[in-house]
C-alpha cells in the first residue's frame, strides 16, 4: 500500500473523477456562503436557470459588510445594505438556510461553523474567502473560493482543482511564555516569505502544534493563506474530538461513534514523502 499524507488521504476520499492534464472533479461536503461573493454567483444560476444541487450541504451567513455595532440602526453603506438584502432574497429563493442579522448562530463564517461543530475532520469544505483554511485546524480540506466557483458549487456541489504538491512545516519544542499562535505563524512568515508555500497544502506537525488549543489551531491555520498556501491542515486528535462532541451540529449517539472511528484513521502515514518539509524549532518565537 503507498504511503500518504492527510491531504492525499482526504483528497482521494473526494475525487469524482480525473483527467490527465485537466483540474480534477472534487466533491465538496459543505459550502459556506457570505453576502459579498455570492450574489453574482446566484445571479448566474438565474441566467442559466440552474438550482442549487445541495441546498442541505450549503449554509448562509452574513459576516463581512455587516455593522460592528448598533444592528438596529439604519445600514449607512448603500453597497453593504443591498448585499445583505441579496443574500436574504437569494438564500430564500434556492431553499438555503440563512443565519442572518437576527439569528444567534450568525456571525464571522470560519468561527461559527467549527463552534456548532459543522466543520468536522476528514470534511472538504469551502467558502467565498480566502482564509477559509481555517477549518483544516480539525483535518477538514478548506478551499477558499472565487465567485465563478462559488456558482459551480452551487450547482454541481463539486470543484474543479488541481492536485497540490505537499508542505510539511514541523515545529518542535514549546512555544516561550509570553508568545501566541499568532506569534508562531508570523515568525514562520517571516523566516521562509510570504509566498514559499505557493502551490502547495500545508501540513502543521510537531510538539508545538499539538500542545495548540483548537482556537489557536485555528489561527495558526485561517494564516496560512498569508504564505501562498492552497490550504492548512493539522491532524485530528483528541483535543479535536472533545472540542466537537456535544456541538449543536456535530454527530450523536451511534452516529459519533461511527465518526470516531472514521476521524480516527485521518492521520499521515510514517512513511509518507511531502513535496518539501520545513523544520521549526517553537523556542526562537518572539511576541
Amino acid at each position: 500500500m503507498v504511503a500518504k499524507s492527510l491531504y492525499e488521504k482526504i483528497w482521494d476520499n473526494h475525487v469524482v473523477r480525473e483527467e490527465e492534464g485537466l483540474p480534477s472533479l472534487l466533491y465538496i461536503d459543505f459550502h459556506l456562503v457570505n453576502e459579498v461573493t455570492s450574489p453574482q454567483a446566484f445571479e448566474g444560476l438565474r441566467m442559466k436557470k440552474r438550482y442549487v444541487r445541495k441546498p442541505d450541504l450549503t449554509l448562509a451567513t452574513m459576516d463581512h459588510a455587516i455593522p460592528t455595532r448598533n444592528r438596529s440602526a439604519p445600514f449607512q453603506d448603500k453597497l453593504a445594505k443591498e448585499q445583505v438584502e441579496a443574500l436574504a432574497e437569494n438564500c430564500k429563493q434556492f431553499g438555503i438556510e440563512l443565519f442572518d442579522l437576527e439569528s444567534e448562530f450568525q456571525g464571522i463564517v470560519h468561527v461559527i461553523a467549527p463552534e456548532l461543530g459543522l466543520t468536522q475532520p476528514g470534511q472538504t469544505i469551502v467558502c467565498g474567502d480566502s482564509h477559509t483554511s481555517t477549518h483544516g485546524a480539525f483535518g477538514a480540506l478548506a478551499f477558499g473560493i472565487g465567485t465563478s466557483e462559488v456558482e459551480h458549487v452551487l450547482a454541481t456541489q463539486t470543484l474543479k482543482q488541481y492536485k497540490s504538491k505537499t508542505l510539511e512545516i514541523n515545529v518542535s519544542g514549546s512555544l516561550p511564555a509570553g508568545t501566541t499562535a499568532k506569534d508562531l505563524i508570523l515568525t514562520i512568515i517571516g523566516k521562509f516569505g510570504h509566498d514559499f508555500a505557493t502551490g502547495h497544502v500545508i501540513e502543521y506537525r510537531g510538539e508545538a502544534i499539538r500542545s495548540l488549543s483548537m482556537e489557536e489551531r485555528m489561527t495558526v491555520c485561517n494564516m496560512s493563506i498569508e504564505m501562498g498556501g492552497r490550504a492548512g491542515l493539522i491532524q485530528p486528535d483528541q483535543k479535536t474530538f472533545d472540542y466537537l462532541k456535544g456541538k449543536k451540529y456535530a454527530p450523536v449517539d451511534g452516529e459519533w461513534e461511527q465518526a470516531l472511528t472514521e476521524w480516527k484513521e485521518l492521520y499521515t502515514d510514517s512513511d509518507a514523502v511531502f513535496d518539501l518539509s520545513i523544520e521549526v524549532d517553537a523556542s526562537e518565537v518572539v511576541p
